[in-house]
């Protein structure tokens, strides 16, 4: 092969050692590039979880300030919102059933008798029993409070707890009639809480029973006021849970 040929091949192979090198140069600086745009995609992620988590806070704080000024009303119901939304969420979590599925289940049950603000005291706090004018405005505050809530978006299905959480499994509770799966899971899992708290909270006109006779009043209710599955699901949790948690709350 002549000199010529071979200076020829040499600077062939130079040129494309120079090409292969620029293109080395380019995919590391595509390779710099994506890693960039993830690391800002990681940042931004993160910043808006924060902000989601800060803004659920704020939700939950407003929603609990706005139950305990219903609840202020009355001296003997003091944090039974709060208390329900602890039973109902670990009620909840044993039914399969959690805040990723619905995140407004609990600004639901701690909202639930936002409706009452529009029943007179002398309904609210009658001690004898209600005549019947009386008991047909009592029974409107579900749909009371659904239409106090219903406007506001951020709620979803909240409102569906606050307008059905007196609906029975067997169909013979109100405002709607509605009965087995036709009502929302979260309001009967609610229905559940609901019960468990009003049975171990001592009122006027009884004392509080202990967790265990609640829990064989609402295991004999399942298939009439209860879910039968949520009533299953609720025997899992134990006694010493709801103990636990009705102790942080107060």
């Amino acid at each position: 092969m002549s000199a010529g040929r071979v200076a020829e091949l040499e600077h062939e192979v130079a040129g494309l050692r120079e090409q292969l090198a620029g293109s080395r140069r380019e995919s590391d600086e595509r390779r710099a590039q994506l890693e960039r745009y993830a690391a800002d995609l990681r940042d931004t992620y993160a910043q808006e979880r924060k902000r989601a988590a800060e803004l659920q806070a704020s939700y939950i704080a407003t929603a609990r300030a706005l139950s305990n000024a219903v609840e202020a009303r009355d001296a003997y119901t003091g944090k039974h919102a709060e208390r329900v939304a602890a039973y109902g969420l670990a009620v909840a979590d044993a039914v399969g059933l959690t805040l990723t599925d619905e995140p407004e289940m609990e600004l639901g049950f701690l909202l639930h008798d936002v409706g009452k603000v529009a029943i007179p005291d002398s309904i609210l706090f009658k001690p004898e029993p209600l005549a019947d004018h009386e008991r047909a405005l009592m029974v409107r505050h579900p749909v009371i409070g659904w239409e106090i809530l219903r406007d506001v978006e951020f709620l979803g299905e909240a409102r569906r707890v606050v307008r059905s959480h007196h609906e029975r499994w067997d169909g013979d509770g109100y405002p709607d009639g509605l009965a087995g799966d036709d009502i929302p899971l979260s309001a009967r899992v609610f229905a559940v809480a609901d019960t468990l708290d009003a049975l171990t909270t001592t009122r006027p006109y009884r004392t509080a029973t202990s967790f265990s006779d609640a829990r064989r009043v609402i295991e004999d209710e399942a298939g009439g006021q209860f879910d039968p599955d949520v009533v299953d699901a609720f025997t899992r949790v134990a006694d010493a849970r709801f103990a636990e948690l009705r102790a942080t709350v107060g």
